[in-house]
């Protein structure tokens, strides 16, 4: 056995050597009981005994040294502020540990830990002015009500998803499919920067790998595997995000699809699955709706903390509903632009509030964009 090896740069190691996919990876953990430097000191029968390990793969294997730096990968990453992370690990996303093939270990750069619900947003990298915007919103509305939007930083949709999110002072992630020190597009410096400051970036890639015909699939898995919902906006038939929406069903997430025009070749993969059974969004709404976080249940905005149960007001609402609610206590319509000045909210926070007080009954829209309540009998 490697004993000049921690346990952690035996993972590394591993996550690092060629001809070792995450299924094989994981086959090979298995059959050393879990144990990443039992692995690397086995023989080559008993490695290419392990479901999936391919002859080549078991020679890399044993001959790991001549392939990987453990030692200098350490050095990169202390450099540079990034942590690995293996399963053990509280920083680890809790549902990606339940796919079938998950990542022996992930390098994360940013403080966020992965201590709320997750919503995927992903989709085309020609995305139309429409698609931008809605993906913008959405990212708005999902980080102003307490999710962690997670997006791939590619052109596009995925981009406008992190601007939205950032906008609004909430969380949001990044997962690469490139090591975590490249950049691509070379264009979102400063976007990663700031996603980093304050939420993560995520890779299973060592440093230095660039993107490949396996890498984006892969980052595909992580961006569902993470996620309780993903969220397509725009795409073509062909793509990374119906990829993610495979896996999406793969996992047992929730798949919502924004609907687009039917001559327009960016829309086509989300009406494709629409009809195949995604759920129509139209909005955040749609997403609370569906995943239920009404009440208690849905994760608290940015910078508020949970909310105490006495905080709540008699219908289960957050004092942003609460002081939204009271502005239709006469019966008046009333738009979002009237509420944000009469609340003092911001604009997501609005949107926030009127889907939730939609999704449980207490207001309704209008066809020309206000609400008006819908008789709750509360006086103050």
């Amino acid at each position: 056995m490697p004993g000049d090896l921690t346990e952690r740069q035996a993972f590394l190691v591993l996550n690092a050597l060629p001809g070792l996919g995450p299924i094989a990876l994981n086959c090979l953990l298995d059959a050393f009981g879990g144990d990443p430097r039992a692995a690397l000191a086995g023989d080559r029968r008993r490695l290419q005994e392990a479901a999936g390990v391919r002859p080549e793969a078991a020679a890399a294997i044993r001959e790991w040294r001549g392939h990987f730096d453990p030692e200098k990968e350490e050095a990169r990453m202390e450099k540079s502020g990034v942590a690995f992370l293996t399963r053990a690990d509280p920083g680890y996303p809790r549902l990606l540990r339940e796919i079938h093939d998950p990542p022996v270990g992930l390098y994360r750069r940013g403080p966020y830990a992965f201590g709320h619900p997750c919503v995927a947003i992903v989709g085309t990298r020609r995305a139309t002015l429409y698609g931008q915007g809605v993906a913008k919103r959405l990212g708005a509305e999902l980080a102003g009500g307490g999710f962690c939007v997670v997006s791939g930083l590619a052109r596009g949709i995925d981009t406008a998803a992190h601007e939205g999110a950032l906008s609004a002072g909430g969380r949001t992630a990044a997962v690469l499919g490139t090591g975590i020190d490249i950049i691509y597009p070379p264009e979102n410096l400063d976007l990663y920067r700031r996603i980093a400051d304050k939420g993560a970036i995520l890779s299973e890639f060592p440093f230095g790998r660039p993107a490949d015909r396996d890498s984006f699939p892969m980052r595909s898995r992580i961006l569902s595997g993470i996620c309780e919902a993903v969220v397509v906006v725009e795409s073509d038939l062909r793509g990374g995000a119906m990829a993610t929406a495979r896996f999406a069903g793969e996992h047992g997430r929730l798949l919502f699809a924004v609907p687009g025009r039917v001559d327009q070749s960016t829309s086509a993969g989300c009406n494709q699955l629409i009809r195949d059974g995604a759920t129509l969004l139209t909005g955040a709404g749609d997403i609370l709706a569906e995943m239920q976080y009404l009440g208690g249940l849905r994760p608290a905005p940015p910078g508020r903390g949970s909310l105490p149960a006495q905080a709540e007001g008699p219908a289960g609402l957050g004092p942003d509903e609460e002081r939204v609610l009271h502005c239709f206590l006469a019966g008046s319509s009333q738009g979002p632009g009237e509420l944000a000045e009469q609340t003092g909210l911001t604009d997501a926070g609005i949107r926030v509030a009127l889907a939730i007080l939609e999704t449980k009954g207490f207001v309704s829209k209008r066809a020309d964009g206000a609400y008006e309540g819908r008789g709750t009998g509360r006086e103050d």
